[in-house]
């Protein structure tokens, strides 16, 4: 492979860091309450990835959408992997690691507070920390504006009150300035940030020769002529050979924010990226002989553990799954009926190319197991025991009985626009079954792929076994 397209990352791997250990490129992204959280990822060309971890393993009991871990920042200090991340209901918190595999220590709060998202620390040449954040207006009343503290070093408090370093509310025409990342460059301090949301917005980096400002501003990407709206909120990253880049996000509504690659050069002391500060639709590798590779989608079941691209709604229960002789086993368990507050949903992110997703599944006993497509709206596929004996049901279409304790092929293809067809084959192929679905994205992600398995209210619950989940993607 010599050249890439955009995007590198085509899913919702969203307000993503990068950095630069040795030959190794390593990324994380927000994750809000899915279980476990923080995903790592690993790449020698900042092109091909794959996932190697997540850096957090617990969350919240409950489904809380649009809430947890926001925008991450990873950094490499003292021979340790470190992420810092808000949670707006908690306040500051960081991880940290030898090996960006894990272990990870359990998150510690820096700062709490309501509210506070975003952080970036730097620890300056002379044995200093710092530590920049943003704001969330939902919880703390103000936004667009950066606050920079001073920080122990073994990164466990700040050490002062905060000082006000930009406040976006005097720069002409900025809104929602957020997602600060802070480096030292060339004799200046340097705070990379996105403004104007994630719909439409565009990145400014912000320069000053002290780390308290006063700071100058310029806009160096946005959407200009180009359909990659609002391209912001990321890293610069270097390549072993000198050579500049800076990864992104563009909001994709149901696809939700997929990550660009866009080459970076300094001109004049600034930063210019993209095609004069436009995106650019690909170009040649950063770091040419790299293999191809992806995050995982597809899963045979036939591991020790699930795979790396698997996450739960909520903090799972054990009970909830089993690995059996590649058959993934979830237990039917009682829950809200409506998919989207079921904190035992096993889900993962909706490719933003067309595919083919599809699984088998047999119904043992009683409740009701399939596949569905969630976000704000969620519609789904599955086999529902009766009292006439097991049948596939989706939406209004009329339901189709099943031989008891048949194995049931169900599945979806996603078309253009991330319109969902759902398929189910009880005997004679794969058919069309339902009516055609629009998906949707949800609070601050994209649509989620996922596997079930609910019980009927109290009553006895069955289990679901599930052989295989393919996901086919349409090139």
């Amino acid at each position: 492979m010599t050249s890439y397209r955009n995007p590198v990352l085509n899913a919702d791997w969203s307000d993503p860091d990068v950095i630069r250990v040795g030959d190794d490129f390593y990324l994380t992204a927000s994750s809000f309450t899915k279980v476990p959280g923080l995903p790592i990822l690993h790449s020698r060309d900042l092109v091909n990835w794959t996932i190697i971890g997540h850096a957090v393993t617990s969350g919240y009991a409950d489904v809380r959408p649009g809430c947890g871990v926001w925008a991450p920042s990873l950094r490499h200090h003292d021979g340790r992997f470190w992420i810092f991340y808000g949670d707006p209901d908690v306040g500051i918190l960081q991880v940290s690691a030898e090996d960006p595999r894990g272990p990870w220590t359990e998150p510690h709060v820096v700062k709490p507070g309501l509210g506070l998202i975003d952080p970036c620390p730097l620890w300056a040449d002379d044995g200093q920390a710092y530590l920049v954040h943003a704001w969330a207006r939902s919880r703390a009343g103000v936004n667009n504006r950066l606050t920079l503290h001073r920080m122990s070093s073994d990164a466990r408090e700040v050490l002062d009150d905060g000082t006000l370093v930009v406040d976006a509310d005097l720069l002409p025409g900025y809104r929602t300035l957020e997602g600060p990342k802070l480096y030292r460059h060339d004799g200046h301090y340097w705070i990379f940030a996105p403004a104007g949301g994630v719909e439409s917005g565009w990145q400014t980096v912000f320069r000053s020769r002290s780390i308290f400002g006063p700071y100058e501003d310029r806009i160096v990407l946005e959407q200009g002529g180009t359909d990659v709206n609002g391209p912001h909120q990321g890293g610069w990253v270097d390549t072993p050979s000198g050579e500049h880049w800076f990864m992104h996000f563009q909001d994709r509504g149901p696809y939700g924010r997929v990550v660009h690659l866009q080459p970076m050069a300094w001109e004049d002391g600034w930063p210019v990226m993209g095609d004069k500060g436009e995106p650019v639709p690909g170009g040649p590798v950063p770091v040419p002989g790299g293999t191809p590779a992806a995050p995982a989608t597809s899963d045979d079941f036939a591991g020790p553990a699930l795979g790396l691209q698997w996450s739960w709604q909520a903090h799972p229960d054990p009970a909830w799954w089993a690995l059996d002789g590649g058959r993934l086993r979830l237990a039917c368990v009682p829950g809200p009926a409506d998919l989207r507050e079921r904190p035992a949903v096993l889900g993962q992110r909706l490719p933003g190319d067309p595919c083919l997703v599809t699984t088998r599944v047999t119904l043992h006993g009683s409740g009701r197991a399939g596949l569905t497509v969630l976000g704000f709206a969620c519609a789904d596929v599955a086999v529902e025991a009766t009292p006439d004996g097991p049948v596939v049901v989706c939406g209004d279409a009329p339901p189709v009985p099943v031989a008891g304790g048949a194995a049931v092929t169900l599945g979806a293809r996603i078309g253009a626009g991330a319109v969902v067809t759902f398929l189910a084959d009880t005997g004679d192929g794969l058919r069309e079954i339902g009516e055609p679905f629009q998906a949707t994205p949800g609070r601050w992600v994209g649509a989620v792929l996922g596997l079930y398995a609910a019980a009927h209210g109290d009553g006895p619950a069955g289990h679901a076994d599930f052989e295989f989940f393919t996901v086919d993607i349409d090139r």
